[in-house]
């Protein structure tokens, strides 16, 4: 097991760690002082739970232990899959002082959230993330929800977690695909905040498609951290944090358009990225060389071939619009990040017609 390496959010009286090492799911780390009351539901998924599961039972001592595993895919981020929490929530009788565990990628990590936000006004629950785009994104800063026939993630609250548990040894059974897709995100943070983790990532790809574990490491822990500092200074989206959202606008339209679970968040996130910085007005060299490191990753740079006004139509839904006007995340550089309206329309048409 290596060293475990510990971030802190810092919110107060609600600030939370996240645990970081490998082998935090094989007797490296005890959950229990994070559970408060005797009682906890571990929520995961049937592709999950046949790998982790007994592991993460086995690392909680002396409370009882319920377990939940829902069907697996963003196609499943519902109302009714939420509902089937609570419902097993109250079935088990469990009270106030119960918590929640999320075990899987960040479909149930939204979820199980958002359960946790609702159930009897808000009860505790933990993250315990076993993809990549979940432990570098979606873990940390206590978005939680689930997704509408009109949008994704309209419907949620922001409850953040008690602490997050990143076990890297995890990232052994990810599937390739899910790998890629996470890369995405950690490509954004250098894109929006960090020039220098940015060029890393341009030197280290390899490296972290091959899953070298040193590289992981580095990757989720500075990703942690640069979310980390954001969420500290806005935890409701009030300003900054909108800036995490770069890629995200385009991304969520396309995967809405495409139907969910037809591609990859991440996969929608890598082409909203590329669409993003072209919409900014950047140097044409800093687009390319995002695209380029995009590309490296594994992942789509070019949009599929959606109708310009189903995007248009999807993108009106994005949780950043105010009083009818589109706001994009946009880059006044390479590596800065700024929540802007103003962009040329001719230019976003140009955007929403890739030409291949």
């Amino acid at each position: 097991m290596t060293e475990q390496q510990q971030i802190s959010v810092d919110l107060g009286d609600r600030s939370y760690p996240i645990v970081i090492g490998s082998g935090l799911l094989s007797g490296g780390f005890d959950l229990s002082p994070y559970i408060g009351g005797s009682t906890c539901l571990v929520v995961t998924n049937e592709t999950i739970a046949p790998l982790y599961q007994q592991a993460l039972i086995d690392s909680v001592h002396d409370r009882h232990i319920e377990t939940l595993a829902l069907p697996d895919g963003e196609q499943f981020k519902t109302l009714d899959t939420m509902v089937s929490i609570l419902d097993r929530l109250t079935s088990a009788g469990f009270s106030r002082d119960t918590t929640l565990i999320a075990l899987g990628g960040g479909v149930i990590g939204d979820i199980t959230g958002f359960a946790a936000a609702c159930y009897m006004r808000g009860v505790d629950f933990i993250q315990v993330p076993t993809t990549l785009l979940a432990q570098v994104d979606s873990s940390v800063g206590g978005k939680t929800g689930v997704n509408h026939a009109a949008g994704k993630n309209l419907v949620g609250a922001f409850h953040q977690p008690r602490m997050v548990l990143i076990d890297t040894n995890t990232l052994s059974t990810l599937p390739e695909r899910q790998l890629k897709a996470g890369l995405a995100e950690v490509i954004k943070y250098g894109a929006i905040a960090d020039l220098e983790f940015l060029a890393w990532l341009e030197d280290n790809m390899p490296a972290l498609l091959d899953k070298d574990p040193a590289a992981l490491a580095h990757a989720i822990r500075r990703s942690c951290e640069l979310k980390a500092e954001v969420v500290s200074d806005d935890e409701r989206e009030a300003g900054r944090r909108a800036i995490l959202n770069f890629g995200h606008t385009f991304g969520h339209a396309i995967e809405r358009c495409q139907g969910y679970g037809d591609w990859l968040h991440g996969e929608a996130v890598a082409a909203g990225m590329v669409m993003a910085a072209e919409l900014s007005g950047i140097p044409q060299g800093d687009v390319d060389r995002l695209r380029a490191l995009i590309k490296a990753a594994g992942l789509p740079v070019v949009s599929p071939k959606i109708d310009e006004d189903a995007m248009r139509n999807a993108m009106g839904m994005d949780k950043k619009v105010r009083s009818g006007q589109l706001r994009f995340v946009l880059l006044d550089s390479l590596g800065h990040a700024v929540v802007s309206s103003d962009y040329d329309d001719a230019v976003l048409s140009r955007v929403l017609s890739p030409a291949a």
